[in-house]
């Protein structure tokens, strides 16, 4: 027993996340030993860098914060490619049909900078619903996709916005916060006061590494 705890500690501790940079957006892999789990895909400009990343470990699953373009464009495709099922929430499912399901508002000068680059795409742009969903909620544990880590939801950009807390010391959040430049509550919400509950919930959670969907990880108290 004393050496299935201490394996499991040592899988927790040698558990990391790996930053894959696609223009202005993020996506992450979380890496335990050879398994990894995708969080977020990028636009389809950037298949093939995520692609050949994935391609280096053995991807257990592809999990969406949400379905905008910019995060889920390639979703489909690599979970074919690699033959995993994608995760997200239930109440962001009807974004694969319209994103006019929940618009977008923002808040400050950088909010309505980045909402005036987004409206056109986000109103021409579809992103293709993958054949292999499973749902995830607050709570869920992605371990047995090999990793030590967490579903949190964190609502206010979408409905079904969530984040991953990476071992209690890492928290990869989507676009609940952004770093476009400052770390901030994210400038695009379609409901602001769930967006500022979101922000207190993941001020609770103290200090540790955040991982925006928009901006360079840092260390933070939010």
């Amino acid at each position: 027993m004393g050496g299935a705890k201490q394996q499991v500690k040592q899988e927790a501790i040698m558990t990391r996340v790996h930053r894959i940079k696609c223009g202005t957006e993020n996506c992450y892999l979380i890496i335990s030993g050879s398994n990894a789990v995708l969080v977020d895909t990028g636009t389809s400009a950037y298949l093939d860098t995520v692609s050949s990343e994935c391609e280096k470990y053995e991807l257990k699953l592809i999990l969406l914060t949400h379905p905008h373009f910019d995060h889920a464009q390639n979703a489909a495709v690599l979970s074919e490619r690699f033959g995993v099922p994608v995760a997200y929430h239930r109440a962001d499912d009807a974004l694969f049909d319209d994103y006019s399901a929940q618009p977008l508002k923002s808040y400050g000068i950088v909010g309505k900078v980045v909402l005036s680059m987004s409206v056109k795409e986000l109103s021409r742009t579809k992103v293709q619903r993958p054949d292999k969903v499973v749902f995830v909620k607050e709570g869920d544990s992605v371990i047995e996709y090999g990793i030590d880590a967490d579903i949190i939801e964190l609502p206010g950009h979408t409905a079904g916005s969530v984040g991953v807390d990476v071992c209690g010391k890492g928290l990869i959040v989507g676009d609940a916060l952004d770093n476009w430049v400052l770390p901030a509550m994210g400038h695009l919400y379609s409901d602001r006061s769930a967006m500022e509950r979101t922000y207190k919930k993941i001020q609770s959670l103290g200090r540790r590494r955040i991982f925006f969907g928009h901006g360079d990880p840092i260390m933070y108290d939010v």
